[in-house]
């Protein structure tokens, strides 16, 4: 991310936006353990289906309603962004995404435990 330009000017427009950090807390130790889970986690799903072809994974947003399509390293930044910073910066949506590239969360959870199931019984 580029560096903010108005970093430290006491003249920076976006203070008239009011404080950020004041809508955003700081996340608790749950939720920070929460995350760094889902980023291991993520790892492994990917690690296991982009070989496959797999480009990433599809989020219903209980906002909007409708499905968020998120290749493996932009889902990535965003937890990370969201473990760093408490919130996630809002982003484009996938232009025009093979909809049979992207799985659910449940599918890589599924996947991962039966790989792991066949893997333990050799």
């Amino acid at each position: 991310m580029p560096p903010d330009p108005f970093a430290g000017d006491p003249d920076d427009p976006s203070m008239e936006l009011g404080d950020h950090d004041a809508i955003y807390p700081p996340l608790g130790e749950q939720e920070r353990a929460e995350l760094l889970a889902d980023l291991a986690d993520l790892a492994v799903y990917q690690a296991l289906l982009e070989p496959r072809g797999i480009r990433g994974i599809v989020v219903d947003c209980a906002d909007c309603g409708e499905a968020h399509y998120h290749d493996w390293e932009l889902l990535r930044a965003s937890l990370e962004q969201l473990l760093r910073d408490g919130r996630m910066r809002p982003h484009e949506p996938a232009y025009d995404p093979d909809l049979s590239r992207y799985v659910t969360w449940e599918y890589c959870r599924g996947y991962a435990d039966g790989v792991t199931e066949i893997e333990s019984s050799r």
